[in-house]
C-alpha cells in the first residue's frame, strides 16, 4: 500500500500546483517536477485521484463549504484545500476505501506538508463529511 500513499502525496502536490497555476489536466499529468519515477502503479493511482478531483471539484468544494464551522472557504490555505479535496473525492467516490483510512492519510499528509495544527482542522472537516456520506 506504500504505492497508494505515495500516489496520494503526488496527487496532493499536483492538485496544489493545479490550484496555484491553473494548468490543464494534461499538463498536471506530466509531473515535470518529479526527479525520479515512482513507478507506473503509483502514477496511475495519482492520475486517477487528480482527474477525479478536478472533474468533481464543484461538488467537492460544496461538501467542504457545507462542513466548515465558522470558517470562510476562501480563507483555507491552498495546501489544506488540496488535501481536503483529495480526501473528499475519496470519501464520495472511492467507497472501497474506508473513511478512517482516507482521514488518516489526510492527517499524515497534513502533518508532513501543512502548517503545524492544520491536521486538526482537516480532521474535523473530513470527519463531518465522512459522517454525512455514510
Amino acid at each position: 500500500m506504500a504505492n497508494r500513499h505515495q500516489g496520494r502525496i503526488l496527487a496532493f502536490q499536483a492538485l496544489y500546483g493545479w490550484e496555484m497555476t491553473g494548468n490543464d489536466l494534461e499538463r498536471v499529468f506530466e509531473f515535470e517536477w518529479l526527479r525520479e519515477n515512482p513507478g507506473e502503479d503509483t502514477l496511475l493511482f495519482a492520475r486517477l485521484l487528480i482527474s477525479g478531483v478536478i472533474q468533481n471539484s464543484d461538488r467537492i468544494d460544496e461538501k467542504i463549504k457545507k462542513h466548515l464551522l465558522k470558517w470562510d472557504f476562501n480563507r483555507i490555505s491552498r495546501v489544506d484545500l488540496a488535501i481536503m479535496r483529495l480526501s473528499v473525492f475519496s470519501l464520495l467516490f472511492q467507497k472501497d476505501i474506508p473513511a478512517r483510512v482516507v482521514i488518516n492519510e489526510a492527517i499524515e499528509i497534513a502533518k508532513e506538508f501543512a502548517a503545524d495544527d492544520s491536521y486538526k482542522f482537516i480532521n474535523g472537516v473530513l470527519d463531518g463529511i465522512a459522517k454525512s456520506v455514510l
